[in-house]
């Protein structure tokens, strides 16, 4: 049997998983363990005949309860996985079978691997005797960094796995400090990534990141045996001796025959839109960018777009080519336009008065186009229920409104005599200057 820890993508469910079903199982109940600790306890899979790929024969829950907490966290980590050799499904049943036992306190664990370690044995035979990886055990052993009250919280989940991870890299003094505030009701003790900061003066760097041999580092190291990554605990020498590396990588690209190297500013971003790919024979530059993390990217190739123009402007023998054009000037100013529009207003309006006929056709034809000058909303005359819709249609006041409205859509219906449809209109215009208007429309 080989252990390993394996992507979630190249896992799927076997059939024979004794929790094999279409739908997925509910993981409520171990979600919050999953979450805090991870998965502890390896997933059994087979090789299921596609390159880097395996099925699932015990630990189905396991494996959904971490697809959860991936989709939370935007990524996902490996799991460890217990690779069994190719079998019959019966073996595959009968390992899905014994599997399924509760994890084990981590604690616990701990206690069982110091003494095997301080009997002489090593990492590897534990992981080869209790059948998980070597990764599991490292950090396992790495509760025994704690101080005692800082494990007991652990086994009782008052601390978190990413707290616990940060903790593992806390010298005994720094643990001393955030037990005091862990335990003082008063004060707030920093967790997850907010520890981080706290444990390193708020600026940790990854030793991944240097660009110079880690071994020529003359500070100190700290070692997260959780995730097998390790810190500079001093920010100022690392800084000193990062930006040495990037002098001296700085000086070969000149020495290589790079017309001109940009060291950016600290957390200042390269924008690739705002450049164009250039070879050095072209005058194409490096541009290096150096996060606040301490990691470091060379672009090589490159030069402004403004510059750019500028050397094809200049390559086809004409400065005129980035000339911009003029600006326009609008004829007149904003404070003008508004002073003939309000006048203009004023003066059609005005005209309006002696000519009622044909301010009832425009008022007509804004109502029938739907312009945004007219606006008509009618009441929206909703019953509650069907008894009260009833009620409303058969009362006195309705019957005669809706005799009236049938009425005025009869005077738009097809077939009706021009004259007929002028005398009714004259009836409904009851106002002495509805009148008016109707005669207009008639001359």
């Amino acid at each position: 049997m080989q252990l390993a820890h394996i992507a979630i993508d190249r896992l799927n469910i076997s059939a024979v998983n004794m929790r094999h079903a279409k739908r997925a199982p509910d993981v409520s109940d171990i979600l919050p363990s999953v979450r805090a600790r991870g998965v502890l306890v390896p997933l059994l899979v087979r090789p299921n005949g596609e390159p880097e790929t395996f099925e699932n024969d015990a630990g189905r829950r396991r494996y959904f309860a971490a697809k959860v907490i991936a989709d939370e966290r935007g990524e996902a980590e490996p799991l460890p996985c217990a690779i069994m050799e190719e079998g019959d499904d019966a073996d595959a049943l009968e390992a899905s079978l014994i599997e399924n036992i509760a994890p084990l306190d981590e604690v616990a664990q701990w206690e069982t691997f110091s003494r095997l370690i301080r009997q002489g044995r090593t990492v590897p035979d534990i992981a080869a005797t209790f059948g998980i990886t070597e990764l599991l055990v490292k950090r396992i052993l790495a509760l025994g960094d704690f101080l005692p009250k800082i494990r007991e919280a652990y086994r009782r989940e008052e601390i978190d796995a990413e707290t616990a991870r940060y903790l593992t890299m806390a010298s005994k003094a720094q643990q001393k400090d955030w037990l005091a505030l862990f335990t003082d009701p008063e004060q707030y003790a920093p967790r997850g990534y907010q520890l981080k900061q706290w444990l390193f003066g708020g600026q940790t760097i990854s030793t991944k990141v240097a660009l110079f041999a880690v071994e020529e580092y003359p500070g100190l190291i700290v070692s997260d045996l959780f995730g097998e990554d390790s810190y500079f605990a001093d920010a100022d020498l690392i800084w000193e001796k990062q930006n040495e590396a990037i002098a001296a990588k700085r000086n070969a690209y000149l020495e290589a025959g790079w017309p001109e190297v940009i060291v950016l500013e600290p957390g200042q971003l390269f924008h690739s839109w705002d450049h164009e790919k250039t070879p050095k024979k072209k005058g194409g530059k490096v541009f290096i960018t150096v996060s606040h993390r301490g990691e470091v990217e060379f672009h090589e190739g490159w030069m402004s777009r403004k510059e750019a123009r500028r050397a094809r402007a200049k390559d086809e023998g004409g400065e005129q080519a980035e000339t911009p054009a003029k600006f326009s000037r609008p004829e007149v100013t904003g404070p003008m336009q508004n002073y003939v529009d309000l006048h203009r207003h004023a003066a059609a309006r005005a005209a309006m008065l002696d000519h009622p006929g044909v301010a009832l056709r425009l008022m007509v034809a804004h109502a029938i186009t739907g312009s945004g000058l007219w606006q008509v909303r009618p009441e929206p005359q909703r019953a509650a229920n069907e008894t009260v819709a009833a009620s409303i249609a058969g009362c006195k006041a309705q019957i005669p409104f809706d005799a009236k409205r049938r009425g005025v859509l009869a005077l738009f219906s097809a077939g009706r005599g021009r004259n007929r449809r002028r005398r009714q209109w004259r009836r409904l215009c009851h106002g002495a200057h509805l009148r008016q208007l109707a005669g207009a429309v008639r001359r």
